[in-house]
C-alpha cells in the first residue's frame, strides 16, 4: 500500500539517523556499558516506558505492582529518554557546548554585565559596613579586616561556587530549583504523585560500577523516596532558599544604588562644604528611587541585548577598581600584603572580640553575588563564567580591597565612605559616574536570577503561573517576567524609603545571601552523595567547612535583625507562604482527581458510545492526570448532549529536566479498545522549554504522531501474531507501549518485539513485507488472510481519524477547583478556600498558552471537596 511504503521509507531514514532508535542496538557492544537498577520483570534492555499496566481487554488497569530492584549490568538504553544520557547527536544538551573560541570570548564578555555586576560592586559598601560595626582603632584593625575579606573571597565565591557548585548545574541551569530538579530526577521526592517510570529515563547521569559510594547512593535514594518527612523537609528547604533568592532580588538593587548615589556626599564635600547640606539622606533616597525606576524599566530588553551594552561599562568599572587599588598601594602603604597571612584574622578577633563578630555581617557582603554566579548560569556557559571570574573579576576585586585598606591605614576617619574617599581627586567624578552605572547593572544581576528561579519553580508546581516573555530567539533560557519585574520594583522602593541606612540594608542583604548560600550547600551535599558519588570524606569536609562558615556569618547578621532588616525577613516569609500554599493546594487537587477518576468498569458499562451521541470531530480534553480517565470527562458526558467521535486526553506534563527534545515530546497510549476511539497523549516539557506552538501546528504534530502510533501498534500486533502462530482479536489486544515523536521517531516498549529486531539495517515493515521472499518462514494462506485483515483494520482506523480531523478539533478544558470539606480544620479551610483560591484566581490561566480561538474552546467547571 502507498501509505505503508511511505511509512517504510521514513522509518528507514529515522532508524539510520536517530540515536534513540533501534539502529543503536547493533553497536551496543561498542558503546560504554553501565550498571543500572532494574525491575525483576523487565527485559534485558529495559523497554518499559510507563508505569501503567494493562488487563486482558486492552483497558488500563489501576493496579500497580511494587517492583523488586536488582543491580545488573546492561548496555545503554535505546528508549527515547536517553537523549540526554547518551548525548545523542542532534539532541543538544546545552546551547553553549559547540561554540567557537570567539563566541566563548564574547560570552565571557557578556557575563560581566549579567553575572558579575553584583559581586563587582561589593567594594562600594563592604568596608563601610564592616567598620560601622567595628570602628578602626589602629593600623592592625585594617589589616585584620582586609585579611578577613580576602579569605572570604577565596573561600566562598572562588572555591565553593566557581570551582564546585557551578558543576552541579542541571544541564546548564543553575539555582536552587535546578538543584532540586536534579535531585528529583534521581529520587522520587516530589510530593505531587504524577511521576512515571519513563521520567527516570531522562536522567543525564550514569551509575558507576558497584562500589561503596554507589551502595551509599542507593541507600540514600531509598530513604528519600520512602520517608514523607524527608520529602517535606527537603521541599521546605528549597522553598526557603527560593524565597531568599526573591528577597535578594529586592535588596540587591537597593543596596547597590544607594551606596553608589551616597558617593555624592563625598564629592560635594570636596567641592564646597556648604553645598553638602543639600544632600542628606532624603535627597539620596529620591535619586535612588529615580535610578531604580529606570533600571526596572530597562529589564524588558533582555539579557543578551543588555549584556552587550553594559559589558563595556563593567569592564571599565573593574579596570577602575584595579587602577585605584594599585594607585593607593603605591601612594599610601604597600604593607597590606601582610593580610594574606590568615593569622591577622585571629588578631582582629582578639582585639575587637564582640565587635569583630558583628563585623562579620559586613564582611559577607564581599561575597554577595556569589549565588548569582550559579543562578544566572542559564544565560551563559560554565567555562565562560569561570574564565571571567578567575582572570578578571577576582584580581580586580582583590586589588580594589587592598587599595582601600592602604588608604584607610592613614585615614581612619574616612571609614564610613571607604571607597569614594580613596578615589584620587582628579578621577573622582568619572569614577562616581562609572560607579552609578555599575550599580544599576549590578541591580539587574539578581533580578535576572530571580526570573530564572521563578520559571523553574513554576514548571515544578511550586509557584503560580505567570506570563513569561522569552527575550532571545537563540537562547531560550533568557526570559523576562513583567508582573514579577514590577512587583520587585514596588517592594524595592518600599525598602529604600523605609530603610535609609546603608548599614541596615547591608544587614538585610547579608541575611538574604546567607539564606540562599546555606540552602545551596545542603543541596550540593546531597548531589555529591546521590549523583556524583564521591568519597564520603570529601563530602563531609565540604559540608563542615562551608556550612560551618556560613552559619558563623549568619549568626552575626541574625543578631542585628531588629535594626530594620526584619522587613526583608518578613518579605521572604510571605514569599515562602505563597509557594508552599500553591504546592500544597496543587498536591491536594491532583490527589483528589486521582481518587475520583472514572473506573474502567464504568467505561465498559457505558460502551463504545459512552452512553451518549458521538458527533464527528476530535476533542482534545486537557487534564493533569497521567493515568486513568479524569473525572472531568464524566462531567462533560453528563453536561453536553454529545461527545466527539474521537477524544484524546492531553496531559501537559513538566518533567524535572531542563529540555525535552521535540522528537520525544509526545507519549501516546490507547485508553480503551479500538471501538472507543479514546487515547491519552502526554506532552512532556522541561522547565526550560518554551511552549510557543500555535494551536494549528500543535494539532498537526499531534495527529501525525497519533497516526504513526497506530501504525506502529498494528506492526507490533502483526509481529506478535506471526510469533505466536495465531491472531488475536481487537478486543483481546492488550495495547502496546510506544513512544513516538512528530518527526517519525518511534520506540517500542513491547518486549516480544526484541526477537524480531535482529536485522537492524531494514525497517520493520520492509522485513514483514519481504519475508515471503525468504526461505526462513514463508506465508501460508491463513497468515496471508490475517495480514490482509490487519491492513484493512489499520486503514479503517486511519480513515476514521482523517474524517474526524476534517470535522474539526475542539479543545475541552476542565477547570477543577477545590474546596475544603466542612469538617476540615479551620487552618485548612483558610488556606484552601481563601489563600489558594485567591492565587488560582489571579494566576495565569492555562488557556493563555494555547493560542486557540474562542470558537474552538469548550470549558466546564468542576469543584472537588478535599
Amino acid at each position: 500500500m502507498a501509505e505503508e511504503s511511505s511509512f517504510d521509507g521514513s522509518e528507514k531514514e529515522e532508524i539510520g539517523s536517530s540515536g534513540g532508535g533501534f539502529g543503536d542496538l547493533g553497536s551496543m557492544d561498542s558503546v560504554e556499558s553501565r550498571w543500572v537498577l532494574q525491575d525483576e520483570d523487565d527485559s534485558e534492555i529495559g523497554f518499559d516506558d510507563d508505569d501503567d499496566e494493562f488487563d486482558g481487554t486492552g483497558l488500563e488497569s489501576d493496579d500497580e505492582e511494587i517492583p523488586e530492584h536488582r543491580l545488573i549490568r546492561t548496555g545503554p538504553r535505546v528508549d527515547s529518554f536517553d537523549v540526554e544520557a547518551l548525548e545523542v547527536p542532534g539532541a543538544p544538551r546545552n546551547d553553549y557546548e559547540d561554540l567557537t573560541i570567539g563566541r566563548r570570548v564574547l560570552l565571557a564578555f557578556q557575563t560581566l554585565g549579567v553575572v558579575f555586576g553584583d559581586v563587582g560592586t561589593s567594594p562600594l559598601y563592604t568596608f563601610s559596613v564592616m567598620f560601622s560595626k567595628s570602628p578602626v582603632q589602629e593600623k592592625e584593625d585594617v589589616i585584620g579586616a582586609l585579611s578577613l575579606v580576602l579569605y572570604t573571597l577565596l573561600l566562598i565565591p572562588l572555591i565553593k561556587y566557581v570551582l564546585i557548585v557551578l558543576w552541579a548545574n542541571d544541564d546548564g541551569e543553575g539555582g536552587t530549583f535546578a538543584l532540586y530538579s536534579l535531585i528529583s530526577r534521581h529520587a522520587k521526592i516530589s510530593l505531587i504523585p504524577n511521576q512515571l517510570r519513563s521520567d527516570a529515563r531522562i536522567s543525564s547521569f550514569r551509575l558507576k560500577v558497584p562500589c561503596p559510594e554507589l551502595e551509599r547512593s542507593l541507600k540514600l535514594k531509598e530513604k528519600l523516596e520512602n520517608s514523607l518527612i524527608l520529602k517535606k523537609l527537603l521541599l521546605v528547604l528549597v522553598l526557603a532558599g527560593t524565597s531568599m533568592v526573591i528577597a535578594d532580588g529586592v535588596v540587591t538593587p537597593a543596596m547597590s544604588v544607594m551606596s553608589a548615589v551616597g558617593g555624592l556626599k563625598v564629592g560635594f564635600d570636596a567641592v564646597e562644604q556648604a553645598i553638602s547640606c543639600f544632600f542628606f539622606a532624603d535627597q539620596v533616597v529620591m535619586i535612588s528611587v529615580a535610578f531604580l525606576v529606570i533600571l526596572f524599566s530597562l529589564q524588558k530588553y533582555g539579557t543578551s541585548k543588555m549584556g552587550l551594552v553594559v559589558g563595556p561599562a563593567l569592564l571599565i568599572w573593574f579596570c577602575c577598581l584595579a587602577g585605584i587599588g594599585i594607585y593607593n598601594l603605591i601612594k599610601y602603604d604597600s604593607s597590606v600584603y601582610r593580610a594574606f597571612n590568615p593569622v591577622h584574622i585571629y588578631y582582629f578577633f582578639k582585639r575587637n572580640s564582640i565587635n569583630a563578630w558583628y563585623a562579620l555581617g559586613g564582611c559577607i557582603l564581599c561575597a554577595t553575588g556569589s549565588e548569582a554566579l550559579f543562578a544566572d548560569l542559564c544565560y551563559f556557559s560554565v567555562r565562560s563564567v569561570q574564565l571571567t571570574f578567575v582572570c578578571l573579576v577576582l584580581p580586580c576585586l582583590m586589588l580594589g580591597y587592598m587599595g582601600q585598606a592602604a588608604y584607610l591605614i592613614e585615614n581612619h576617619a574616612d571609614a564610613s565612605q571607604a571607597f569614594f574617599s580613596s578615589v584620587p581627586g582628579a578621577a573622582f567624578w568619572p569614577v562616581l559616574f562609572i560607579a552609578n552605572v555599575a550599580a544599576l547593572i549590578a541591580s539587574r544581576t539578581m533580578t535576572t536570577a530571580t526570573f530564572s528561579c521563578i520559571k523553574q519553580s513554576t514548571a515544578l508546581g511550586c509557584f503560580p503561573r505567570l506570563k513569561i516573555i522569552h527575550t532571545s530567539r537563540k537562547f531560550m533560557g533568557q526570559i523576562y517576567i513583567p508582573v514579577l519585574n514590577w512587583f520587585l520594583l514596588a517592594v524595592c522602593l518600599v525598602v529604600v524609603c523605609s530603610i535609609s541606612s546603608i548599614n541596615e540594608i547591608g544587614n538585610a542583604y547579608g541575611m538574604a545571601e546567607l539564606g540562599v548560600m546555606m540552602t545551596t550547600t545542603i543541596l550540593v551535599t546531597l548531589i555529591m552523595l546521590l549523583i556524583w558519588q564521591i568519597n564520603i570524606v570529601i563530602v563531609i569536609a565540604f559540608l563542615i567547612v562551608f556550612l560551618g562558615v556560613e552559619l558563623i556569618f549568619f549568626s552575626s547578621v541574625i543578631a542585628s535583625v531588629g535594626d530594620g532588616s526584619w522587613i526583608i525577613l518578613v518579605f521572604a516569609v510571605i514569599m515562602f507562604g505563597i509557594m508552599y500554599v500553591w504546592n500544597y493546594g496543587s498536591k491536594l487537587r491532583y490527589e483528589t482527581e486521582v481518587e475520583q477518576k472514572l473506573s474502567m468498569d464504568l467505561m465498559r458499562e457505558l460502551g463504545c458510545n459512552l452512553g451518549t451521541i458521538r458527533a464527528p470531530g476530535i476533542g482534545l480534553l486537557y487534564n493533569e492526570l497521567v493515568k486513568g480517565v479524569p473525572a472531568i470527562f464524566g462531567h462533560f458526558l453528563t453536561t453536553l448532549p454529545a461527545i466527539h467521535s474521537m477524544v484524546i486526553f492531553v496531559c501537559i506534563k513538566y518533567v524535572p529536566v531542563p529540555v525535552v527534545p521535540q522528537n520525544e515530546r509526545f507519549l501516546f497510549r490507547r485508553v480503551c479498545t479500538k471501538s472507543y476511539h479514546l487515547f491519552r497523549c502526554i506532552a512532556r516539557y522541561g522547565y526550560k522549554d518554551a511552549r510557543k506552538e500555535n494551536h494549528q501546528a500543535f494539532e498537526q504534530l499531534l495527529i501525525e504522531s497519533l497516526e504513526k502510533f497506530i501504525r506502529r501498534e498494528a506492526q507490533e500486533r502483526s509481529l506478535e501474531s506471526d510469533g505466536n502462530g495465531d491472531s488475536d482479536s481487537e478486543e483481546d489486544f492488550a495495547g502496546s507501549r510506544v513512544v513516538i515523536g512528530p518527526n517519525g521517531s518511534m520506540y517500542s516498549m513491547g518486549v516480544p518485539l526484541l526477537s524480531e529486531y535482529r536485522d537492524l539495517n531494514r525497517p520493520i515493515m520492509e522485513m514483514n513485507n519481504s519475508s515471503n521472499h525468504t526461505n526462513h518462514q514463508p506465508f501460508d494462506a491463513s497468515s496471508d488472510s490475517s495480514v490482509s485483515e490487519a491492513e484493512q483494520s489499520l486503514e479503517r482506523e486511519l480513515s476514521f481519524i482523517h474524517k474526524a480531523k476534517e470535522s474539526g478539533v475542539v479543545y475541552l478544558l476542565g477547570h477543577g477547583d477545590i474546596r475544603a470539606r466542612k469538617d476540615s480544620w479551620f487552618i485548612k479551610k483558610l488556606v484552601i478556600n481563601y489563600f489558594y483560591a485567591f492565587l488560582r484566581k489571579n494566576c495565569r490561566r492555562g488557556t493563555a498558552n494555547l493560542s486557540v480561538p474562542q470558537s474552538h474552546l469548550m470549558q466546564v467547571g468542576m469543584t472537588y471537596m478535599v
